[in-house]
């Protein structure tokens, strides 16, 4: 590939990235809102609150392999797409559970959970759409970067999204909040109207089981590395509000700024330097970043700690992606993908309702401490990865492991 053509690649993938971004908004803005939300103006416990924000995620982990074999067959940008206008519904209905004729009850939390059901099937379909379709724009060999920017994307929505949307219920109310987030999707896909779909590799299709049976290791890792952001994302606002503390919409903008800027600098390292070492180094800061958030005597610690955190978690989705790219052929990458993120998925729908019920009995600050240990066990089957490929590799060359 010439010089010219890795521009345009690079570039084309910075607008896709770009786009994600603004359709991710539409989950950033009201992730930390729908806690408040119920906890505050519905009257409901942490319990209710983790539930309505890791609801989403169950649709989510039910509906990545359908999401990657539809990237799978019919290429990444109509998945893309089916997930942008799933985005828009579910906010309106959102904005639905919102109507005052509900009133403020059980009736409303019922439409709100079944927006945020709807809110997770379009995040599938959108996350494993456009990593298809970038990666098979870009081929294999740059997964690592394809990853790191469609990372970035996200992440970076939740730096912008979390005071902004926490700002917008305070000014507009929940509907208000909602009614602006049907139009972010919206404008993600005139942005990526134009851009042009990539042909659908050829080849014979596997069960997902034994797709997950091949990828089930590095999903694990970057299943126990989500705990830590799925802990924050819905419990940082309450945490701060229970200490008294001010400025809790910054929480996921600390988050969100040293996730963006180690992806920014650091994006092409799991590329050049192999993503096991890369995911260990990440593992051991989130490490950190958790057990400043759980001993934190003051909001400035707790900043820390969140920043730490994001810092953290930055590479391991792309770190542990590049794994799981290496270990499927092209034509089950999109299904490999949505597997894989499945596993994220996972940590983030079980997080909220258990560490609500940690916070309603032992105190908000004991999230982080589950988030700590998370991150230590991710370090340990990390490194019985690095094992596993040291054994592998000698055994090709007849040679013994270090």
């Amino acid at each position: 590939m010439s010089n010219v053509q890795k521009d345009d690649s690079v570039r084309t993938l910075a607008w896709m990235a770009a786009a994600l971004f603004l359709a991710y908004l539409s989950v950033a803005m009201a992730m930390p809102a729908v806690a408040v939300h119920v906890s505050r103006t519905l009257g409901m416990g942490n319990v209710a609150s983790g539930l309505a924000v890791g609801i989403a995620f169950l649709s989510t982990i039910l509906s990545r392999g359908w999401a990657g074999r539809l990237a799978d067959e019919r290429g990444g940008k109509v998945a893309m797409f089916r997930g942008l206008g799933l985005y828009a519904a579910a906010s309106l209905l959102c904005l639905l559970s919102a109507w005052q004729a509900l009133g403020h009850g059980l009736a409303s939390y019922g439409v709100l959970l079944a927006g945020r059901l709807l809110l997770g099937l379009g995040e599938s379909y959108a996350l494993v759409g456009l990593l298809a379709w970038a990666m098979a724009r870009l081929g294999p060999a740059r997964s690592g970067l394809v990853m790191a920017f469609v990372g970035t994307g996200m992440y970076g929505a939740f730096a912008v999204g979390g005071p902004l949307g926490l700002w917008l219920l305070q000014q507009l109310g929940f509907g208000g909040l909602m009614a602006a987030t049907v139009l972010l999707p919206l404008a993600s896909g005139a942005m990526l109207w134009r851009t042009a779909p990539a042909t659908a590799a050829a080849g014979r299709r596997q069960p997902f089981s034994q797709v997950l049976g091949l990828i089930w290791k590095p999903g694990m890792v970057v299943g126990l590395q989500g705990v830590g952001f799925a802990a924050l994302g819905a419990f940082f606002p309450l945490y701060f509000l229970a200490n008294g503390w001010h400025g809790a919409g910054w929480g996921l903008s600390a988050f969100g700024l040293g996730f963006v800027a180690v992806r920014l600098v650091a994006g092409a390292l799991p590329d050049r330097l192999g993503g096991i070492p890369v995911a260990l180094v990440s593992l051991a800061v989130e490490t950190v970043g958790q057990a400043l958030l759980w001993l934190a005597p003051n909001p400035q610690m707790a900043m820390l700690g969140a920043l730490l955190t994001g810092m953290g978690c930055s590479m391991v989705f792309p770190s542990m992606g590049l794994e799981v790219v290496r270990r499927v052929p092209a034509h089950l990458r999109g299904t490999a993908i949505g597997g894989f993120a499945a596993f994220q998925d996972l940590a983030y729908g079980a997080t909220g309702p258990v560490a609500g019920w940690v916070a309603d009995h032992f105190g908000h600050a004991q999230v982080f401490f589950i988030g700590t240990l998370a991150a230590l066990l991710a370090i340990w089957l990390t490194w019985r990865l690095r094992a596993e490929a040291r054994a592998a590799a000698s055994a090709s060359t007849g040679t013994q492991p270090r």
